[in-house]
Order: structure tokens, then sequence, then C-alpha cells
């Protein structure tokens, strides 16, 4: 039990202050479990990462989820999730309760404002440390680099897959890991048969209520989405078209920029007001919706995934990925991580300044949030 809490308690300050987005994320789940907690080295939070970029669903909360589950089974998984998304649900429910009460009030602003600067600060030090760890040879390097460059002339999931697998097959071809395991490759199949059944039964269910449609629309949702994050936004829009106005979904957009968390979150929002008979029961439902096939692939997919991890070839093959994955992070980085915050040489100074104070100066980032918050409300 005390250890369940202690994973809940750390995903659920993570909730509160992981701004900026999936790549924000995984440099704060870096920085928390990797570089202070020590739960897991480099090398596995990297499988992770591969492995949440080939999956649909939530990229961000299924490395959260996977992180608990392999600390403490199911249970575990289920405590990081409620940690890390309760936070983002509430302040959502609030705000489709409140409807547009303060989202344009200054000080609200201001608000949103110093913590994107945070959110570069600690994407701009992920990238650099992940950069460090995995491209280290001529041609890891060169993966990042042409990585991140077709990203940024071409953004879009289906380059960002195109991308990914191509590193993955140089990486088999050309890239070897240190040892060869011939552990078992073993799938988990219930979750995967659950997930299959879900994914074709919910639509036949759909039409004898309000609430089982939402349920339904928002799973099918979460299952079709490679990417995570913004990604899912189009499909949701297209999804709820005729159950809630335009209005409402970009109000919903908005807020859910400006909350921390994950992005999926907006379901939080969209579903209060798809349900309206029962809208909190709505909003429970298609948060829960939403999340629920990227967990059950997860805990299908990942005992495999390790095993495969361990020889040689797919060794490489993640290799290749991981080096993908930080020319990603650094497109990311630049657009929108970096674009939709600096816009003067006052806030590019804020930026370098955050960069000193966490990497040189160890200075926690609870810390950090707060002089951000303060800076943002007083300057911005």
């Amino acid at each position: 039990m005390d250890q369940l809490f202690t994973i809940f308690w750390q995903f659920f300050l993570l909730g509160w202050t992981s701004f900026g987005g999936p790549a924000a994320h995984i440099g704060y789940f870096r920085n928390t479990f990797v570089e202070k907690r020590k739960w897991l080295t480099d090398v596995e939070y990297s499988q992770l990462i591969a492995l949440s970029q080939f999956l649909p669903g939530p990229g961000s909360s299924q490395i959260g989820f996977a992180l608990g589950y392999q600390r403490a089974g199911l249970p575990g998984g289920v405590a990081a999730f409620v940690g890390f998304t309760l936070p983002s649900f509430a302040i959502l429910l609030m705000v489709a309760m409140s409807s547009q009460l303060f989202l344009s009030a200054d000080w609200y602003q201001g608000i949103i404002a110093g913590l994107k600067l945070l959110a570069v600060v600690v994407v701009a030090d992920a990238t650099l440390q992940m950069f460090r760890s995995f491209c280290q040879s001529r041609l890891t390097i060169s993966l990042c680099v042409f990585s991140a460059a077709l990203l940024l002339v071409f953004p879009g999931v289906l380059v960002q897959m195109a991308i990914l697998l191509a590193a993955a097959l140089i990486g088999y071809r050309w890239l070897r890991g240190n040892s060869d395991s011939q552990a078992r490759c073993r799938f988990v199949f219930w979750p995967l048969i659950l997930f299959a059944i879900l994914l074709f039964g919910l639509p036949l269910l759909a039409g004898y209520s309000p609430l089982a449609r939402v349920i339904s629309d928002f799973y099918q949702a979460g299952s079709m989405v490679f990417g995570g994050g913004h990604v899912v936004l189009p499909l949701l829009q297209n999804t709820t078209e005729g159950m809630i106005s335009t209005d409402t979904f970009l109000t919903g957009y908005a807020a859910a920029q400006a909350v921390p968390g994950p992005m999926f979150t907006l379901a939080t929002y969209l579903g209060y007001f798809a349900s309206e008979s029962t809208p909190i029961l709505g909003a429970i439902a298609a948060t829960l919706a939403i999340f629920l096939p990227g967990f059950l692939l997860v805990i299908g997919v990942l005992p495999a995934w390790q095993a495969l991890a361990g020889r040689a070839r797919i060794a490489g093959a993640v290799a290749g990925i991981n080096a993908s994955v930080v020319g990603l992070l650094l497109s990311a980085l630049y657009s929108p991580v970096f674009s939709s915050a600096v816009h003067s040489a006052t806030e590019m100074a804020l930026v370098l300044i955050g960069c000193f104070l966490l990497r040189a100066m160890k200075l926690s980032v609870l810390w950090l949030v707060v002089m951000f918050i303060g800076i943002g409300v007083v300057l911005l």
C-alpha cells in the first residue's frame, strides 16, 4: 500500500506541474524517475518511449502507466494514471461547469505564458540529456538530425511514423546491442482480446443511450490515434460533431492546452457537454474511455517488448528509434513548444536563466513552476 501511495503521489505532483504537452512530459518523467528516484535506467526508459511511439493512444500517459505497472503491477499502473490525470481532469471539469468565467482573465493568461516558458526549459533539458545518452555515434547523430529536419519541414503523424519505421530498419541493419538475450517473447493476451472486443462491440451498443454513445465514440478515438497529444484533436472534433457546438469544442481545446497533464483530458470537457442529462458521469466516462485502449495495449505488449529489446538486432532497432525520438523531441522543442512561448528577447533570457537553474543549480522543477508562475503574472 505504501508503494502504491508513493506512485500515486509522485504522479499526482507531476500532474499539477507537467505543462507543455507530450514532449515536455517525457522530460518531466525522465527528470523524476530516471535522474532523481532511480526507478529505471536511461536505456529502460528509452524502451518505454519507443514502445509508446508505435502504439495508438496517449503516448506520455502510456509511459507513465508503464512506469507504474513495472513498479507495482496493474494497481501501480492505475495509481500512476489516476495521479497524473486527476489534476487536469478536475480543472477541465471545473472549466466545463463554470464555462468561460476566467479563461480570458489577464492573470490567468500570464500564468499560462510563464508556464509555456518553463515547458521550453524542460523540453530543452530533456532533449540535451537524451542526445547525450542515445546519439553517441555518427549514425545515431545523423538519425537524430535528419529526423528533426524532416519533421520540421513535413510535420504530421504519418511522416513521424514513417521516420520512426525507417530509423528502426536502419538500426536493425547497422546498429547492434551489446548482448543477445534469448528470453521468451510473451504477449499477455487477455488485454489484447478485451481491446478488440470493446473496439468492435461498443459501436453495437452506442444506439441504446447517449452515455453508451459517448463511451463508444471516445474509445474509438483512443484506439485510432497514433502520436497522442494534438493529433487527437481533429479526430475528436469529427467524433463530437452534432453532439456539441464548434464554439464549445474550441473553448475546450483552449482550456486543454492551458492545463497541466495529458492533452487527452480534453475528453473530460467534451464528455461533460456531450451528456446533457448526466454531464459529470459523461465527463468521467469519456475520460476513462479515451485512455483505456492505450493502456490495454501497453499491458498486452510490454512483456514481449522487454524481451525483444534484449536481442541484439532488436536492440539495434530500438537504438535507431531512440536516436530518431531525440530528433522528434528536437523538432517539438521548436514547434510547438518554443514558437508558441518565446516572442521577445526578455522571454528568451528567462528561458536561459531557467535552463541554468535546472541543469547547473539543480533547482527542483516544483520551485521553477512557482517562479515562472510569478514571472508570468507580474511581467507577461
